[in-house]
């Protein structure tokens, strides 16, 4: 038995996220699948977090258990040919410890948000931002932001299904800059609540706007209460950027 680092890139648009679901695809089922056409075993992907319906993934980590003798380069172009025609691709493969886990040896992770702040609407990358038909303040953005940056309750951040232990997370980084038409809001932690990124997004937004003043994030942070929340910012804006391990540092 060989147990397997994957490096995974999707489009999370048709996919009900990672996770498996009953209702719906997902981007765990489909490499699953995938795997047992390849070997004819059935072997559980784990990966360092779990997306929500929409969200993509620049390099998302997992580890999967094969008893079938492969090649790296074997089973990635395999697993390529195999998972087509989802938006799934396996960028790397390697083999790791058998008691190397994608998520719980996992001591950072990496999200990027990006919003396009111009009247026209994205024909490209439709689906893949946040469309927001007015110029926001990035530097405000940037202001709002800072107030979020430490060990804090995050109770206002954190959605009603949430399943983590505790709302108190340390947020490492959270950075508001603009690149050409957009916004991109990148964020960093050991781990994230359930819809944290966005839900703070979506706050800093009502500040770009004007609606909030930059102080109002910490009012809302302070106030640890789900009702002081702005709004969720829409999932297809959000990508996992990496996982980070402290062995072999950053995933990509």
């Amino acid at each position: 038995m060989t147990r397997w680092r994957l490096t995974i890139e999707y489009d999370g648009t048709p996919f009900m996220g990672w996770q498996r679901q009953e209702h719906g695809p997902s981007v765990q089922q489909t490499l699953e699948e995938a795997i047992h056409r390849m070997t004819g075993e059935l072997a559980a992907v784990h990966a360092a977090g779990r997306t929500d319906a929409g969200v993509h993934a620049l390099a998302m980590s997992a580890h999967v258990e094969i008893a079938k003798t492969l090649t790296e380069h074997r089973l990635r172009e395999g697993l390529n040919a195999l998972v087509r025609p989802h938006p799934v691709s396996i960028l790397a493969v390697a083999k790791v410890a058998d008691d190397w886990h994608a998520r719980f040896l996992c001591i950072g992770r990496r999200y990027l948000y990006r919003i396009l702040d111009r009247r026209a609407p994205p024909a490209l990358d439709a689906g893949r931002v946040w469309h927001v038909a007015v110029p926001l303040d990035a530097e405000a953005m940037q202001q709002g932001a800072a107030h979020l940056i430490g060990r804090h309750d995050f109770t206002t951040f954190r959605s009603a299904q949430c399943q983590s232990d505790s709302p108190v997370k340390t947020l490492d980084r959270l950075d508001v800059r603009r690149v050409d038409e957009e916004i991109h809001v990148e964020a960093a932690a050991r781990s994230f609540l359930h819809h944290q990124v966005r839900s703070m997004v979506g706050c800093l937004a009502l500040v770009g706007r004007d609606q909030w003043q930059a102080d109002d994030m910490r009012k809302a942070l302070e106030a640890r209460d789900r009702s002081a929340l702005g709004f969720n910012a829409p999932p297809h804006g959000l990508y996992f950027v990496e996982a980070i391990y402290p062995e072999v540092g950053a995933n990509r």
